[in-house]
């Protein structure tokens, strides 16, 4: 898991982006074939990734002792967040389309936007803006065809709003600890704390942590090895370079793809709107990427 990759080598950390988006966008996937309720799936998730990362960390210990108090406690507040973020996304994805729970979760880069504007007091360049509509509309074109079903989950479309509030918290605190602490010692810190506010929600909530067969165990391994430990992971070591506010725009790449695995596996359809609408997200990403050069 140690992966150093310096700081003058930038399409790595694209490159461990778009790895992070593809790993990501399996997550609403994964949660339908758990067949368990969201609280539970989301606490397997992160502790599964957790009990993985944390024997690959103790073989490294020189990472552990560059964790301090204020390191942790930030770290742990981001597993705050990211608790947040997966319980509520994935109790939503039982509630509403595969792409419909994406579309609305991955409004993160308007809660990133401005939050970064009201903590640094500096406004994300106009390409920000002009790349986020472009995104924006484009995820909407995607999911136009499931305004009906998405009208009638009320609850679920508001589970997946707030999904996007607490990712924005968690992209921000990441970003703020990167030059201080490795991405996979983040990770796994995060991770922990995740779990660790994640059971006791579970016991508070009556809800069964049982892993009712073997396809959910598969499902459940692939939610915590391939969408936490990869995809995050990639996603943690891009954040140490590069700003949240592209990385988070970026992001909204997981939306066509969500909606592609969705099809796949899920029966799903993909409408021509859809396909118009991911397009448009395509073309926003590869503007985004030229966000890098006026920042």
């Amino acid at each position: 898991m140690r992966l150093p990759m310096p700081n003058n080598h930038p399409g790595r950390a694209w490159l461990a982006l778009a790895v992070g988006v593809v790993a990501i966008s399996w997550s609403a996937v994964f949660v339908r074939f758990t067949h368990m309720p969201g609280i539970s799936s989301a606490f397997y998730r992160v502790f599964f990734a957790a009990l993985f990362l944390w024997p690959v960390l103790l073989r490294h210990p020189e990472q552990l002792r560059r964790v301090d108090g204020p390191v942790l406690r930030m770290a742990a507040l981001g597993g705050l967040f990211f608790a947040g973020d997966v319980g509520l996304y994935n109790t939503a994805a039982l509630h509403t389309t595969a792409g419909g729970v994406t579309l609305l979760g991955n409004n993160a880069p308007i809660f990133v936007g401005l939050l970064s504007w009201a903590i640094t007091r500096r406004p994300p360049p106009l390409l920000f803006w002009a790349t986020l509509a472009l995104s924006s509309t484009g995820v909407v074109l995607i999911m136009r065809s499931d305004t009906t079903a998405l009208g009638i989950h009320a609850s679920a479309d508001i589970m997946a709003v707030s999904t996007a509030f607490c990712f924005a918290l968690y992209l921000l605190v990441t970003e703020r600890l990167r030059d201080r602490c490795d991405a996979a010692t983040l990770l796994a810190l995060s991770s922990t704390t995740s779990a660790a506010v994640l059971l006791p929600v579970a016991w508070i909530t009556h809800t069964s942590l049982r892993i009712p067969n073997i396809s959910s165990w598969a499902a459940v391994l692939g939610l915590a090895l391939v969408c936490q430990v990869i995809g995050y992971f990639a996603l943690t070591y891009a954040l140490g370079h590069m700003p949240a506010t592209i990385s988070s725009v970026i992001l909204l790449g997981v939306s066509p793809l969500s909606a592609f695995f969705a099809y796949l596996t899920l029966g799903e359809r993909l409408t021509g709107m859809q396909l118009a609408g991911g397009a448009l997200v395509l073309l926003a990403i590869w503007l985004a990427s030229r966000i890098r050069k006026t920042v």
